[in-house]
């Protein structure tokens, strides 16, 4: 373990790429494939294009257009490397072949309504598609469909649709990297949801529902066998769950910090100024936080059941507000993208190949991106969230 400890201390800047089309990095995916392969990187930007780069050298191989509305995330299948997802708010999740020259569009898939789509995940097995809406009504919904389904460019029917579960946006959809059955979606609600999707209703499904008290950011599996959910919101508020202890008199809670800026160590003069999110890295079992400030540095953090862990500080690199990272595995390197454009890639001992220097240019396509309040005092069907309550996790109510 003290070698994997020295690995996070000598990261270092190895690569930048300035787009040559200013825009946000809003979201990034790492494909899977052979340590030997030339593998791809695919990030969504605020201009809604999907870029597809090489993971070895950062350089921008395609680019993908057709999506009308804010991007919300892309997703390489777990079982198809060559087929690419990309979710957005203009109602459609699209499929998109990175072997193909053209560029054309695979398969989109849309529900009847065309709901705003806030997030998306594939199943680990590759074969259900799951996207999570902007609140409708009163109702929020996690939409199904077949992610084999990929014979045209139309159509894509929903295969089934949850509409009691959230009663506001729902910000994050998680499958479980094992069990293809098991789902995790987070809302602006408060609540973040665990379903097993054998399950022939949604009441039947629904698992557990855990109360952060705020509104979810991003969820992540974390632990042994993935059997922790880390939460984090957007007032920069940190919860760990153990799901395992569901069928016990256990407490689920392993950490509840409604503001874990505040009880991160970090040096002197060091601040933290929100979370960029969280990875669970199996080879090296340690669950990763990325944190980073306004002014683009970037706080990379070991998150245990007593707290969090500062790794290492990097600097030098993004030069405002980071968006997205991604741990590359495979290549031991950290990638990160964020609004001053740039695609970074970080690795131990590394040197950087022809620095450009920071840049500090703000995007203009950056205003295309909605902005809404976060409201954590919505009612819920049964219940209400308080402001600042304590994180209550327990089975739902039979």
């Amino acid at each position: 373990m003290e070698s994997l400890e020295v690995n996070f201390d000598a990261l270092s800047l190895a690569r930048r790429l300035q787009p040559s089309k200013p825009s946000y990095v809003l979201d990034v995916a790492l494909q899977t494939g052979p340590p030997s392969g030339d593998r791809l990187m695919a990030v969504c930007c605020s201009n809604r294009l999907v870029q597809l780069h090489s993971l070895h050298n950062l350089c921008q191989l395609r680019e993908f257009q057709g999506h009308t509305g804010t991007i919300c995330g892309v997703c390489f299948s777990p079982t198809s490397p060559s087929l690419l997802f990309s979710g957005s708010a203009d109602g459609t999740i699209r499929a998109w072949d990175v072997r193909s020259p053209t560029g054309k569009t695979v398969q989109v898939f849309s529900s009847s309504q065309s709901y705003p789509v806030c997030s998306f995940d594939v199943s680990c097995g590759g074969v259900v598609l799951c996207g999570g809406t902007e609140q409708h009504d009163e109702d929020s919904f996690l939409l199904f469909w077949d992610a084999r389904a990929v014979k045209g460019a139309d159509g894509g029917g929903v295969l089934g649709v949850y509409s009691e579960s959230h009663s506001d946006d729902i910000t994050q959809v998680c499958f479980h990297p094992r069990d293809p059955d098991r789902l995790a979606s987070g809302s602006t609600d408060g609540l973040v949801n665990v379903f097993d999707l054998s399950c022939s209703s949604e009441d039947e499904a629904l698992l557990a529902t855990c109360n952060s008290g705020s509104s979810v950011s991003s969820v992540s599996w974390a632990g042994h066998d993935y059997g922790r959910l880390l939460c984090l919101s957007h007032d920069e508020g940190l919860y760990l769950w153990d799901l395992s202890q569901l069928d016990t008199e256990e407490p689920l809670t392993v950490l509840n910090l409604p503001d874990a800026r505040s009880s991160t160590p970090l040096p002197t003069q060091a601040t933290l100024d929100y979370f960029v999110g969280g990875a669970w890295v199996e080879s090296m079992e340690k669950l990763l936080v990325l944190g980073g400030t306004r002014r683009g540095e970037v706080h990379l953090l070991h998150c245990a059941d007593q707290g969090l862990e500062l790794l290492k500080s990097l600097q030098g690199g993004h030069s405002c507000t980071v968006r997205c990272f991604a741990w590359d595995s495979v290549g031991n390197a950290l990638i990160t993208g964020g609004e001053d454009s740039q695609l970074l890639q970080w690795k131990p001992g590394a040197e950087e190949s022809s620095p450009q220097g920071r840049s500090t240019l703000k995007s203009l396509s950056g205003l295309q991106i909605k902005a809404r309040p976060h409201s954590n005092l919505r009612n819920r069907k049964g219940g209400h969230l308080k402001k600042g309550a304590e994180s209550v996790c327990s089975p739902p109510d039979t």
